[in-house]
């Protein structure tokens, strides 16, 4: 925010966020070889950043950096155009300041991510509604890139394109959402789905959306995708954003229930393993009601699956540099040969698989996977050991969501008596007004409410809800702000010393 001399990552003068890559000692301008070498080999399968690298053929959509010369000026390149000054990506800190707020309830953080997401809104609004993705140290936009306001970091030209866009883009809004009630803020990135829907060719029953800005013009045309939608209709709960999901074509079966990890479903597709997004959708919208089981079934699965490659030969560390494939004793889907994709191969050997008790118990989609807050509309506790999570023996199931109710269905299958606190919203920040429960209606008029279950009891209870009615805060029913250090502090730097 502008604040610590020693991490001068933040321009108020500008409103800029001054690198893309920045961090507890302030911002980097320039990079090394180094600084990129476990990437270098995974990147040759992907385009350019530029497109006037020497020894480059960019309409190739390939770039050796592997080539010892090319990734040299690839770095050079990069320390020039790139590596200084804003790009959208940084709007993901609004979510690192969004979650100090919870925290201390300063309202200059709250006010910093507003003003964040504004000026970046205004950059888009003065630029025919496309977000421009680099910004110079001047806060001018196309600084550094020739006056292009394409071509920056995790921008329009790169890999990703359009999704490195709408991903920060989606996420601040929601997050401004969250800070002040306001749903207007879901038109940032609204308008910017609108615009690259304005783009649309129709090619049979597709129609395909540009990915990337080139100097060409719009390329890299690809099935439009709801997802983002999806997002944005969770938090508005609004007819215009399912009239936006509803206008794409259905080009893959939404109600498919995903195993990513299993052969056959690419896992590369789905980020951190987050794959069941459109069938969630599908089902809280009541068109799929088998979803509760088939998808607890398929993330026991995956589990089983990332057990028996943990316990292989392949799940050893120490064998990735020599994997084969054609002779693994369990194959993994992923290039263990390539450092590159060695750092992310945790995601092939993870014991834990939380998407599909996460849609169920809280009503929610699971978080957009680069910077995104774990929403939820309804967020259980157990009430007998005072922390967050289902109580032994509970089960809860969200099955339907509107802007002014909820449904909610809860089970003890144990034999003890159970208490359930159940919470609106995970921040706190809707309230429940009333729940019926059996035909009977109570008033609440809280954002908690507390159930006694009986063994092998189960009701279903139908809340009336008034949504971001409340500060969003990290406090439970059994820890209050003042408990707390007034800073958020690691843990101390003597526990990783004299080891």
């Amino acid at each position: 925010m502008g604040e610590d001399p020693l991490a001068e990552n933040y321009d108020k003068k500008n409103k800029i966020i001054r690198s893309p890559l920045n961090g507890s000692r302030g911002p980097r301008f320039v990079v090394t070889e180094e600084d990129w070498l476990t990437h270098q080999t995974v990147l040759d399968d992907y385009l350019a950043p530029y497109e006037d690298i020497e020894g480059v053929d960019f309409a190739s959509m390939k770039c050796q950096w592997s080539d010892p010369i090319i990734y040299r000026r690839l770095i050079e390149m990069m320390n020039k155009r790139m590596n200084r000054g804003d790009v959208p990506l940084n709007l993901n800190a609004t979510t690192l300041v969004t979650h100090a707020y919870m925290y201390s309830h300063d309202k200059s953080e709250k006010d910093w991510v507003l003003d964040y997401l504004k000026v970046w809104s205004d950059r888009a609004s003065a630029n025919d509604g496309y977000m421009p993705d680099n910004v110079g140290l001047n806060g001018i936009v196309g600084e550094y890139n020739d006056g292009k306001w394409w071509g920056g970091y995790y921008g329009w030209r790169w890999p990703h394109g359009f999704t490195t866009i709408m991903e920060p883009l989606t996420n601040a809004a929601m997050n401004a959402v969250l800070l002040t009630g306001d749903y207007s803020y879901l038109d940032i990135p609204r308008q910017q789905f609108d615009k690259n829907w304005e783009l649309r060719k129709s090619e049979g029953d597709r129609v395909l959306v540009p990915h990337r800005r080139f100097d060409s013009g719009w390329a890299d045309f690809r099935d439009a995708s709801p997802r983002h939608l999806i997002y944005l209709w969770t938090t508005s709960l609004d007819q215009q954003d399912l009239d936006r999901i509803a206008a794409i074509p259905r080009t893959e079966d939404w109600s498919e229930i995903i195993i990513p990890g299993k052969p056959g479903h690419n896992s590369l597709g789905y980020k951190h393993f987050i794959a069941n997004t459109l069938s969630w959708f599908e089902y809280i919208q009541g068109r799929l009601p088998q979803f509760p089981k088939q998808i607890l079934e398929a993330n026991l699965e995956l589990i089983d699956i990332h057990m028996n490659r943990m316990n292989s030969n392949s799940g050893d560390p120490k064998n990735w540099d020599t994997y084969d494939d054609a002779t693994a004793d369990v194959k993994v889907e992923l290039d263990l040969t390539r450092v590159g994709y060695q750092v992310h191969a945790w995601q092939w050997f993870c014991p834990v698989y939380l998407e599909g008790l996460m849609q169920l118990t809280t009503g929610s989609p699971m978080h957009i996977s680069h910077g995104g807050f774990q929403f939820a509309n309804i967020r259980p506790f157990d009430g007998d050991k005072c922390r967050t999570g289902l109580p032994e023996d509970v089960s809860v199931l969200v099955d339907s969501i509107s802007k002014e109710s909820y449904s909610v269905h809860i089970a003890n299958i144990g034999s003890q008596v159970r208490t359930l606190v159940l919470q609106a919203g995970g921040f706190g920040e809707h309230q429940f007004l009333a729940v019926e429960i059996d035909g009977k209606r109570s008033e609440i008029n809280d954002k908690y409410l507390s159930i006694t279950l009986e063994a092998h009891a189960q009701a279903k209870l139908v809340f009336t809800v008034r949504r971001f009615a409340n500060d969003p805060t990290y406090e439970t029913p059994w820890s209050k702000r003042s408990d707390w250090h007034p800073l958020i502090t690691g843990r101390p730097l003597e526990n990783f010393t004299n080891q």
